[in-house]
């Protein structure tokens, strides 16, 4: 998978970012049996988050597809620090977005189509999964979006 994953990313035009430290009291990651849980990831870029503030009143949806869309490299970026090598993920199980967004916002499932969008474009097959688009009506540092993803890993 690691190859088939870093040819994508390669393709994709995406290096993947030092996986980012918590924030808080939390660890970034668990491993149990033959899953990964990775923490809630932001949309970093350069060691800063690059979108902050509501979608649909501070940020455009534009806007968040981008937010998704980096909160996912980090997610894969948090795998690739948990395995050590990208080839020991089986697929992405499920990943959970929310979206910084008032209440009368409705296209949360829009935001976070950036994230399942670049997840598949980066990992095939494997790369489709469940998952949840939530509002929230403020996340950590004022980001725009918070995801997290549940990983199956190989049998080894």
């Amino acid at each position: 998978m690691s190859n088939i994953i870093l040819q994508n990313l390669e393709k994709l035009g995406v290096s993947l970012p030092q996986a980012a430290a918590p924030a808080a009291n939390y660890v970034p990651y668990v491993k149990t049996g033959n899953q990964l849980f990775i923490s809630g990831q932001l949309p970093m870029q350069d060691g800063k988050i690059a979108k902050t503030g509501k979608v649909g009143a501070d940020l455009s949806v534009e806007d968040g597809i981008e937010a998704a869309r980096l909160c996912a490299i980090n997610l894969l970026a948090q795998a690739q620090a948990a395995t050590g090598d990208l080839s020991k993920i089986a697929r992405l199980v499920k990943i959970v977005g929310f979206v910084n967004s008032k209440g009368d916002f409705g296209d949360q499932p829009k935001v976070i189509n950036g994230a399942s969008d670049f997840l598949v474009a980066a990992m095939g097959e494997a790369g489709h999964h469940a998952r949840s688009a939530v509002s929230a009506g403020a996340l950590p540092f004022n980001a725009a979006v918070e995801i997290e993803a549940i990983f199956e890993l190989v049998d080894n």
